[in-house]
């Protein structure tokens, strides 16, 4: 595996060596999710494809903690390599994953709040039931999501975004004959339905555990000796927790986003066809923001490093590099999509209605889709430099409390196409506070770094 040299290499050069590894693999990654919708919707019908839609959001539960503790790990490793101190690095990889053992076995004991939490999205019948299936294996999983995080964060720390890629596109082409087996059923296997889905998932997941373990083992910056001799220690638990739950609250403020935008179009448009069309367009706009993604590995474990390095221009040059690429691709993938949204979304569904109102939905969304990258951006490189906390305000601000006031507003007007226009609006706005907020954060490292402190 090669070392890259994040403090000192073109920025250019380390998004093409960094970005398009880890694009590639979040693309497998949406094809995968993609993979999914298209079973569930061709094999198991309209309800399926709800239930999986209102699942989605008490999903991220899992994925919200899993990508915290991937985060701090990327963050803090980043920072104490830029510092050449890998013993510290090493500490924070044992104790992230100590916490990962936490964690995991925690989650898989909540789920006898699942169905509580569906109602209260309004899920009932089938699409209530078909969302409970899924979300009991998947929490049951848990520990599998937490170990891929922190073993990748790791690799990421370093620059090395092949060896997750590799294991997004492994599991795209297993989940292929995995989710049909366990859908529909094949000799002695039973057909599981919707919750076969999420069987595919977890043993996907626990494959990756071992071989992201493997990668691990075989990085430049790891010393197994070292390893050894690293143990819990309190201080760095906190450490990663003050990195960690800033990235985790973030992603769960995004889970309950989507809640209250799931609510908000049940209660604008009641039955299964608009919320099941939400979420096959959700899909398509995944694929559109694929390749913006990788992007943020490049800013959190490069800006983590420079900042480390206490070269605070680099992180800036970071910043504003990734964020100019980003909206680059994605107005390039937003007017590729535009005249095929209908297609996309028949893809999924037969369904006319639900076709319809997908692309409704994506002809406003388009809007919205470079706030997506820049937010994501501004706030992977304020971890970078250990001002994580930002990411839970915001995200509080743009998923809960103005989708209440705004949706409801504009609701009231224009019905269904208000609630799209509402999180346009929404993201926009917090793509603003979060410009001027870094702004701050880095007129005040600039002075601290000609102060020589």
């Amino acid at each position: 595996m090669k070392k890259q040299d994040l403090i000192h290499d073109p920025i250019p050069e380390l998004i093409k060596k960094i970005a398009i590894p880890s694009s590639t693999g979040l693309m497998f990654n949406t094809f995968y999710n993609v993979v999914d919708t298209y079973f569930a919707g061709q094999q198991l019908g309209t309800a399926a494809l709800s239930g999986l839609t209102v699942a989605f959001p008490i999903y991220f539960i899992v994925s919200a903690i899993a990508r915290g503790l991937g985060n701090g790990e990327t963050a803090l490793s980043s920072i104490s390599l830029g510092q050449k101190d890998k013993e510290k690095s090493h500490s924070y990889l044992l104790n992230s994953l100590l916490l990962c053992l936490i964690f995991g076995p925690l989650l898989a004991f909540c789920t006898p709040f699942v169905k509580p939490l569906l109602s209260m999205s309004g899920a009932t019948g089938k699409s209530l039931q078909a969302g409970y299936d899924y979300l009991f294996v998947i929490f049951y999983s848990a520990i599998f999501f937490c170990l891929n995080a922190v073993l990748n964060g790791y690799l990421v720390s370093q620059g090395d975004t092949t060896s997750y890629r590799n294991f997004l596109i492994l599991g795209f082409f297993l989940n292929v004959i995995l989710d049909p087996l366990f859908i529909i059923g094949f000799g002695p296997i039973p057909g599981m339905g919707v919750a076969g889905v999420a069987i595919s998932t977890g043993l996907i997941q626990a494959i990756g555990s071992l071989y992201l373990a493997h990668r691990v083992l075989k990085s430049p910056e790891f010393d197994w000796e070292m390893f050894k001799k690293s143990s819990l220690h309190v201080q760095e638990i906190k450490d990663l927790l003050q990195q960690g739950i800033p990235a985790t609250l973030n992603t769960a403020t995004t889970a309950l986003g989507v809640f209250v935008i799931n609510f908000f179009i049940i209660k604008m448009a009641p039955g299964p066809n608009t919320i099941a069309a939400y979420g096959v367009a959700m899909r398509v706009e995944q694929l559109a923001l694929v390749p913006t993604m990788g992007l943020n590995s490049v800013a959190i474990s490069v800006s983590g490093q420079s900042y480390g390095a206490k070269n605070i221009a680099r992180v800036e040059e970071v910043r504003n590099k990734t964020i100019t690429y980003g909206c680059v691709f994605i107005v390039i993938g937003g007017m590729i999509i535009y005249p095929f949204t209908s297609f996309l979304i028949g893809l999924f569904t037969e369904d006319v209605a639900v076709i319809q109102a997908g692309t409704q939905y994506l002809h406003i969304e388009l809007f919205a889709f470079p706030t997506y990258i820049i937010l994501s951006l501004l706030l992977s490189v304020l971890q970078g430099v250990k001002k994580p906390a930002i990411a839970v305000y915001i995200s509080i601000y743009r998923q809960i409390i103005m989708p209440f006031i705004v949706f409801t507003l504009l609701g009231k007007l224009l019905g269904i196409t208000g609630v799209y226009i509402g999180i346009v609006l929404v993201n926009w706005s917090a793509v603003l506070i979060a410009a001027l907020y870094s702004k701050v954060i880095f007129t005040k490292l600039r002075k601290s770094e000609m102060l020589g402190q």
